[in-house]
C-alpha cells in the first residue's frame, strides 16, 4: 500500500516517488531499490563527479566480482565481526561456501598481493564504484537511508608510513572540493577505538594510527571532535559529518587508516635497501553509500537539484500543434541534446498552464514555451526555477541560451 502521502514534504521517499527517481518492489525484496531512468541519471552524475576527482588525483579503476569464498573474509577478520550481516550463497557445482561481498577491501588486497611490490610503485591507489551487500535487519530498512544493496565509491591506497600524511591531505582536498559543489558544510569526526575487545591489531599500532590521524586533522585546520568507540575494527577514521539545509548531521565521506589487514594478509613492499617492509592501507569513500547520500541530498535540496545534477535540465513546451511550432520545439530539444543538455519535449494535450505546472512539480530548472512569437523571432524567454541564480535572462537566441546551460552544467556552477 502506498503511504507516501503520510511523509513530510522533504522526505526523500515522498520526493523519490513524486520526481520518479526510484521504486521498491515486493517481488524484488526489502532494502533493494530500483532506480528509474531519472534516478539513474542522478547516480551516474554523482559517480562521474567522484571518479573525475579520483582520476585527477592518481587513482586507478579496478573491477572485482560480487562473490567470494567465505575464506577471504575469515582471513580479513570480517567473518568474525560481521558474520550475521553476510548473505550466504550455495554453489550447485562445487562445495565452496560463498558469500556476497559486504565490502571490497579484501578483494582489492588480492590485486595488490598478486606480485611483489617495490617502494618505487607506492602509493598504489585502487578505486571502484560497485555494490556491496549486507543483510540488514528488516525493521532497520527505510527508503534509501539503509538498504541491503549498497553502492559505494570505494577506494584503497597502499602506501609507506611516510606517505600517510600526504595521502590523507589529498583525500581531504577532494572532499572539500566535492562538498563545496554540493553547498554542504561539514565537520570532521575522528573515530577512535575504546578499551573494549572489539578491535583487532596491536595497541601500539593503534596509538600510531590515531596520533597520525589527529596530526593530519590539526595540520589541515579541520574542525573536529573525537569519538571513542566509533573506529572500524581494523583502524581509526576521519569521518566527514555533513550538515544539511535542515540542520541535521550525517556521516558521508570517510578515510580510514589500517595497519591490521595488511598484517593479516602479509602485505609488504621491497624498500630501497632491498628489505621487505610492511605496507599501510588507507580506505576511502567520497560519497560513501550512494543511496544514503541521495537520501540526504534529496532532502537537503527538497528535490531542487542543481542544473548539472538535474535528471531533466530543460523542458520545451509546444504552445499548439501547428507544424512550425512543433518543428522548432523538436529542433530545440535535438540541439540541446547534441550539446549535452538533458531536454524533453512536452507536446501533450494539456493546456500550456498545466504543462508549465507539471514542469514546476518535477522541479525542472529551465522551461521554454515555443509559440508563433518564438518561431518568428528565433528567440526565447526561458522560465527559471525560483531558487536558481540567474542574471539578465530575458529574450535571447536559442543557441546562446543552450550554450549557457551546457556550460553551467559542465562547470557544475550554481549560476548561469
Amino acid at each position: 500500500m502506498d503511504d507516501s502521502h503520510k511523509l513530510g514534504e522533504n522526505d526523500h521517499r515522498r520526493l523519490g516517488k513524486e520526481l520518479d527517481l526510484f521504486v521498491f518492489s515486493d517481488l524484488v525484496g526489502s532494502g533493494l531499490p530500483l532506480f528509474t531512468p531519472r534516478g539513474t541519471i542522478l547516480r551516474d552524475q554523482l559517480l562521474g563527479f567522484s571518479e573525475e576527482l579520483q582520476v585527477k588525483n592518481g587513482f586507478q579503476k579496478v573491477f572485482i566480482p560480487h562473490l567470494t569464498k567465505e575464506d577471504l573474509y575469515k582471513k580479513s577478520g570480517h567473518w568474525d565481526k560481521f558474520g550475521e550481516e553476510l548473505f550466504l550463497v550455495e554453489s550447485q557445482e562445487t562445495k565452496d561456501k560463498m558469500v556476497l561481498k559486504p565490502m571490497n577491501c579484501p578483494h582489492h588486497i588480492q590485486i595488490y598481493a598478486s606480485r611483489p611490490r617495490s617502494y618505487r610503485e607506492l602509493p598504489i591507489r585502487y578505486m571502484e564504484s560497485t555494490v556491496v551487500y549486507r543483510d540488514e535487519k528488516k525493521g532497520e530498512l527505510g527508503g534509501l537511508s539503509r538498504v541491503r544493496a549498497i553502492s559505494i565509491d570505494d577506494a584503497h591506497i597502499f602506501c609507506r608510513l611516510d606517505q600517510i600524511e600526504e595521502e590523507f591531505t589529498t583525500i581531504m582536498k577532494m572532499i572539500e572540493e566535492m562538498y563545496s559543489v554540493f553547498d554542504m558544510k561539514f565537520k570532521a569526526r575522528l573515530s577512535f577505538r575504546d578499551d573494549s575487545e572489539a578491535y583487532l591489531g596491536e595497541p601500539k599500532n593503534w596509538e600510531i594510527a590515531q596520533k597520525t590521524i589527529e596530526d593530519v586533522a590539526k595540520k589541515l585546520n579541520l574542525e573536529y571532535t573525537i569519538a571513542k568507540g566509533e573506529a572500524a575494527f581494523y583502524g581509526p577514521k576521519i569521518d566527514i559529518m555533513v550538515t544539511d539545509s535542515l540542520g541535521r548531521e550525517w556521516q558521508c565521506a570517510t578515510q580510514q587508516l589500517d595497519f591490521v589487514m595488511p598484517q593479516r594478509f602479509g602485505l609488504t613492499y621491497v624498500d630501497n635497501d632491498g628489505t621487505e617492509k610492511p605496507v599501510v592501507m588507507i580506505h576511502k569513500a567520497l560519497l560513501g553509500s550512494f543511496e544514503r547520500f541521495l537520501a540526504v541530498y534529496i532532502e537537503h535540496t527538497a528535490g531542487k537539484f542543481p542544473v548539472w545534477l538535474a535528471p531533466e535540465q530543460l523542458r520545451v513546451i509546444a504552445l499548439n500543434d501547428d507544424e512550425p511550432i512543433l518543428k522548432l520545439a523538436n529542433d530545440v530539444v535535438q540541439k540541446a541534446t547534441s550539446m549535452g543538455v538533458r531536454a524533453e519535449l512536452d507536446n501533450s494535450n494539456e493546456s500550456v498552464g498545466k504543462k508549465i505546472r507539471n514542469a514546476e512539480i518535477m522541479k525542472v530548472p529551465y522551461t521554454v514555451v515555443i509559440g508563433t512569437k518564438e518561431v518568428e523571432s528565433q528567440q526565447i524567454a526561458p522560465r527559471i526555477r525560483a531558487d536558481l541564480k540567474t542574471e539578465g535572462l530575458s529574450d535571447m537566441g536559442i543557441e546562446e541560451f543552450l550554450q549557457k546551460i551546457a556550460i553551467q552544467a559542465s562547470n557544475r556552477s550554481a549560476s548561469l
